[in-house]
């Protein structure tokens, strides 16, 4: 029987300058759509599963695009409402060398930040689910999504839904404080948490230990202290990223589970076609391996690679299949597929 997963996030309109040009001197921009829990979900679809992505957009025809590329890449939209005035939006500036992207956000007094929890038919959202996926970007949006998506997490956790939740701080959109405390009225009702050494010292309190101590010793550690305050959850999961320049990172998958860290083989990943979504290819990768029961190095390899091959493509989403996914993970690099 295929798996239910459930995703709640804002889709947004992507605006890209070309590669060597700043915002403030492009004259064209590319079009996109994406979104953390969108990417999420497209890439789950692609994984076979029925993925339904709860959301609300503008009755306009930039609603209805953001509704067909979902529809495009397999993802129902039954639970995706219409109302507002405006589609979130934001536009990448691309980084060249040492030059990082960077990313500004035009999407206050969207029609997502607007939706409120009588919105939702929470019985039938949840009937028959096997997943239900979130951020923190959600709750950054507008208190009415601290409580719509605190409540979900509730209403998951009541019909037997496995949750899951990934930090995703972003310091434009919230401070320090604001999402330490949302965090923390979150995690209770959590089943595997996708964060990371500095989410663990900023967001959730926990003493930092010496930089001299090796990454895995020390993700270790943070993990072990989080699971101590909040046993109900099961897997932890992140990834180490060098930054050699914009078009050339190193990447490793970590996952912690029943007190043990696993690891991904340390990944080169050169001329860099577009970053951004490659830490929501990580997580649909990780949560295929959880979903299908697969062992944690199997878990971990797979969802690292995922986001490798998401890096070379354009775009949010990374639309790979299962098959090529873990057929990138056992080729040599570079090499022809014949």
């Amino acid at each position: 029987m295929v798996k239910k997963i459930i995703t709640l996030g804002e889709i947004l309109l992507r605006l890209s300058t070309d590669v060597g040009k700043r915002l403030s001197q492009a004259d064209q921009l590319d079009l996109n759509y994406g979104g953390a829990e969108a990417n999420v979900s497209v890439s789950l679809s692609n994984f076979g599963y029925e993925v339904y992505f709860v959301s609300k957009v503008p009755n306009n025809p930039l609603g209805l695009a953001a509704e067909r590329h979902l529809k495009t890449n397999g993802v129902r939209t039954e639970f995706l409402l219409k109302g507002g005035e405006r589609l979130g939006t934001y536009y990448v500036e691309s980084g060249v060398g040492a030059r990082s992207s960077q990313v500004t956000y035009d999407r206050k007094h969207s029609s997502f930040s607007q939706l409120i929890t009588e919105e939702i038919l929470f019985d039938d959202l949840f009937k028959e689910a096997d997943l239900f996926h979130i951020t923190g970007i959600t709750p950054a949006l507008s208190p009415n999504l601290v409580e719509l998506t605190l409540l979900a997490l509730q209403k998951a956790k009541a019909n037997g839904v496995t949750t899951s939740l990934d930090f995703n701080y972003r310091s434009k959109l919230w401070n320090h404080q604001e999402a330490a405390e949302t965090m923390k009225l979150f995690l209770p009702y959590v089943d595997i948490c996708f964060c990371g050494e500095l989410y663990a010292i900023y967001l959730l309190g926990i003493n930092k230990v010496s930089d001299s101590i090796e990454n895995k010793d020390r993700l270790t550690y943070y993990y072990e202290n989080i699971q101590q305050m909040y046993p109900n959850i099961q897997y932890f999961s992140s990834t180490f990223r060098e930054v050699l320049s914009a078009s050339t990172n190193t990447l490793q998958g970590n996952l912690f589970a029943k007190g043990v860290l696993y690891h991904s083989k340390i990944y080169q990943i050169d001329h860099i076609v577009d970053r951004v979504g490659g830490g929501d290819a990580f997580v649909a990768g990780m949560l295929y391996g959880i979903l299908e029961g697969t062992s944690l190095e199997e878990a971990v390899t797979f969802a690292t690679a995922a986001s490798v091959m998401k890096h070379t493509v354009l775009g949010d989403c990374n639309t790979f299949s299962v098959e090529e996914i873990k057929t990138f993970a056992n080729q040599t690099p570079g090499k022809i597929i014949r």
